[in-house]
């Protein structure tokens, strides 16, 4: 797993829910896939190695900003 240093964030830069660490934020890794941190949800119970994580749909819109979408 990577440092979170070394991940490029999309969110929680100021212009979105919050500007802090332990907040909903949304990752882009050095390969192009994304990192989503947020509440765990319970909705279901996901696959042996997989976690589901709840985050507003503010931060999800600020993410696709900041990737021009």
């Amino acid at each position: 797993m990577s440092e979170r240093s070394a991940l490029t964030r999309l969110t929680g830069n100021g212009n979105g829910e919050c500007g802090e660490k332990d907040c909903p934020n949304v990752y882009r890794t050095a390969t192009g896939s994304f990192v989503v941190q947020g509440d765990v949800s319970d909705a279901f119970t996901p696959p042996s190695g997989e976690g589901l994580v709840e985050i507003p749909e503010a931060v999800l819109r600020e993410a696709f900003r900041a990737l021009g979408w």
